[in-house]
């Protein structure tokens, strides 16, 4: 299987409306969103009420695989979603930086190579307690921050307000899912439900995100995700790493 990068987001609980033409939990802050003609979902993770975790092999060492297969529960509420968290090889080994519960399982990847994951810069999203951060992959490993999960995707997509310098020669239209930091509490998931250019992505997270930095995730035919409320059934194909989103109860 060739690398492929992460993937996305969206919510439930018990109560739904309709938002366009998607259903959406009423407790959540899922929109759908349109800018430049291009259809989106758009969901905010606040780390003060929902808990961001990284997954890669079971206990018995085997991939998990399947986005359905993650635990459902964790000690701090139940889970509202799961989807691709980081390219990798052939044995659903991450290809780049991946922590999991304080542990480096692999470190960064800084070495030159083709793919959207080589497109320099590319980066890091990371999460360290109830704050998190999206950083280009230099400068996150020149401030050697301790963090509790991060996995490396690429290419960035935002930069301190400024879009990634290739994007202007990038014309490949295709279903992108994203993650932007609004602030260090709060994360905007974004996936598109149309096919756009790297640099229509990119725009919707810098312009109306208002999100400084950014970071590609995912890209192709229709990216994985595990949402049952919204009638996601997960991937297809096995995956190696996933990002899974839970409650977190007070």
């Amino acid at each position: 299987m060739s690398l492929r990068s992460c993937g996305l987001l969206a919510f439930a609980l018990l109560t739904y409306c309709f938002c366009g033409s998607a259903v959406f939990a009423a407790s959540v802050p899922c929109q759908s969103v349109t800018a430049e003609g291009a259809a989106y979902t758009v969901c905010e993770v606040d780390l003060q009420r929902h808990a961001v975790r990284l997954f890669w092999r079971k206990p018995d060492g085997e991939p998990y695989g399947r986005l359905a297969a993650l635990p459902s529960m964790q000690r701090t509420g139940r889970l509202l979603f799961a989807t691709n968290a980081g390219m990798y090889d052939p044995a659903y080994r991450p290809v780049g930086l991946y922590v999991e519960n304080g542990r480096e399982l692999v470190h960064a990847n800084t070495r030159a190579g083709p793919g959207n994951f080589h497109m320099r810069p590319n980066g890091i999203f990371y999460v360290a307690g109830e704050t998190a951060g999206v950083l280009d992959t230099l400068s996150f490993l020149r401030e050697r921050r301790a963090v509790d999960f991060a996995t490396q995707s690429g290419p960035m997509l935002v930069i301190d307000g400024r879009l990634h310098p290739i994007f202007g020669r990038s014309h490949s239209r295709k279903f992108r899912s994203g993650v932007g930091l609004r602030d260090e509490h709060t994360l905007a998931f974004v996936v598109s439900d149309s096919e756009v250019t790297f640099s229509e992505f990119a725009r919707l997270f810098r312009d109306r995100l208002k999100c400084d930095n950014a970071l590609f995730l995912d890209g192709g035919s229709v990216p994985s995700l595990y949402a049952p409320e919204l009638r996601r059934s997960g991937n297809l194909l096995p995956l190696g790493p996933m990002i899974a989103v839970y409650e977190r109860g007070r």
